[in-house]
């Protein structure tokens, strides 16, 4: 069983030994935005709909609970006492911004060259560190003895475990901006410049291995192993079997996040993209990624249905894009909120290039997917060129790849085959395997990618010529957003 604990709810999902689901329960629990740029979540709700769901999907099973595997939004920060159990504050989201100014100044001073080095991030709210340093200085946590701190799957495990066990894995550790991903532990200077206590840190466990054990009220036996870790991104691509450097997965949500496995060997800070722990406990050392956080692909389809209204529901997109054969050379970059990678340009705004007088709805439905793919495609030519390793498919999940006509955009942008797996859960689908793993349900990775099956294989429908000449436009027009606000 997988508890995919996301950033508005908990999924528990479970597999059976053939790879194959065997069903799911969800619930969400509540958003806390106590200041603009502020989001917040009760820790104590999270744990809550974690016993809800594991609970009410173990009884509807006709057959026991072998191992646990935990997934969870990156980035997101919990503090606790040690003697209660009980969370000192509320947990900041990945989402939150508070912290910007602290990292402009943090990068003002120098520290960039540091944090790339160790972390293969970058200096950003974002992250985790300096949240964890807001609570300890402006959040009134106190950095004594008893504290514990960590990301969302620490507090998983140290509740799932009865308060024996505070552990996390090196995928998640490594968005925290305190972990030494060449070395595989927490960095002293790091937390130093923080000012994070070491002794308040989970243990680094195997994203594939045995953490622990449940005790009583968790929804579970007594005793069941929890036994897998990923952030939800690595979970993804482990949920995808790409298990060789090059295999890489997009999952397109409100935003995408295309990860590239690159092996056992830690690239340097290669800018535009993050490099991160994808998985350790599956033989010597880690596997790496590489990262790139594209901030707005699900979320530009919401923004024509919320606020433009040129569509009732997200899923009209597709038939409205594709009545027009083509953009008429309308080009829309959704920098909202800025742009992610390659760029990393926080001033970017959205743009609308090449309106005529005949352009309308169609073409600007049609222009939003594609944006899309073209997002992606700058990001995937960044990695392959840092890599050295040229993509054979793209494996695409998340809500939006159920959209057949952006799923065959993408394909004609990248000249490779688009692939969307049978099980769409690919998420909690890579933390089940993960635990299966290390409890011996599959005896390794070729076992775990046999269980993989294909749903949807597109390939692409123009040439190269012709993806090139649209891509050119696409890059002429994120030139026109750039820098806009001052």
């Amino acid at each position: 069983m997988a508890i995919d604990a996301g950033t508005t709810g908990v999924r528990a999902f479970a597999v059976g030994d053939d790879g194959s689901p065997l069903g799911y329960r969800y619930r969400e629990f509540p958003q806390h935005y106590p200041r603009p740029g502020w989001v917040e979540h009760d820790a104590d709700d999270i744990w809550q709909a974690v016993r809800a769901t594991v609970g009410e999907l173990a009884a509807a099973l006709d057959q026991p609970v072998s191992a646990v595997g935990i997934t969870n939004q990156r980035e997101t920060v919990v503090a606790w006492d040690r003697r209660t159990g009980r969370p000192v504050a509320r947990a900041i989201v990945w989402q939150d911004r508070r912290t910007a100014d602290r990292c402009d100044e943090l990068r003002d001073t120098g520290h960039l060259p540091l944090v790339r080095d160790r972390t293969g991030l970058v200096l950003d709210p974002y992250f985790s560190a300096t949240k964890l340093e807001w609570l300890l200085t402006a959040g009134g946590v106190e950095a004594g003895p008893d504290l514990a701190v960590g990301t969302v799957d620490s507090w998983l495990v140290w509740n799932l475990t009865g308060s024996a066990v505070h552990a996390t894995d090196a995928s998640n550790a490594s968005r925290t901006l305190l972990f030494d991903i060449g070395r595989l532990r927490w960095d002293d200077e790091l937390c130093a410049l923080f000012g994070v206590p070491p002794s308040a840190l989970p243990e680094v466990g195997p994203s594939s291995g045995r953490l622990g054990a449940t005790a009583g009220d968790t929804g579970l036996p007594e005793g069941t192993p929890v036994s897998g870790i990923a952030g939800d991104q690595q979970a993804a691509l482990f949920g995808q079997a790409c298990f060789a450097p090059g295999d890489t997965k997009n999952t397109y949500g409100t935003g995408s996040f295309v990860l590239m496995n690159i092996g056992a060997a830690k690239t340097p800070p290669i800018e535009g993209l993050l490099t991160s722990v994808g998985w350790t406990g599956l033989g010597e050392g880690a596997t790496y990624v590489l990262e790139g956080a594209i901030f707005a692909t699900g979320a530009t389809v919401q923004w024509l249905r919320d606020e433009l209204r040129i569509i009732d529901e997200a899923a009209d997109s597709e038939a409205l894009a594709g009545s027009v054969p083509d953009t008429g050379g309308v080009y829309l970059v959704p920098a909202f909120a800025g742009l992610g990678s390659p760029q990393w340009d926080p001033r970017a705004r959205g743009t609308i290039v090449g309106l005529t007088r005949g352009s309308g709805r169609a073409h600007l439905a049609r222009a939003a997917l594609e944006a899309m793919a073209f997002s992606t495609r700058d990001v995937v030519e960044a990695m392959t060129a840092a890599s050295g390793h040229a993509i054979p498919v793209l494996r695409a999940d998340g809500g939006a790849a159920a959209n057949r006509l952006l799923l065959q955009l993408q394909a004609d942008q990248l000249q490779v085959p688009v692939v969307r797996p049978a099980v769409a859960e690919t998420t909690a689908y890579g933390a089940a395997l993960l635990a299966g793993v290390a409890e011996g349900v599959w005896s390794g990775l070729d076992e775990v990618a046999a269980c993989w099956q294909e749903d949807l294989r597109l390939e692409p429908a123009v040439g190269a010529d012709v993806a090139d000449a649209d891509f050119a436009g696409w890059r002429r027009a994120v030139e026109r957003s750039l820098a806009w606000a001052r």
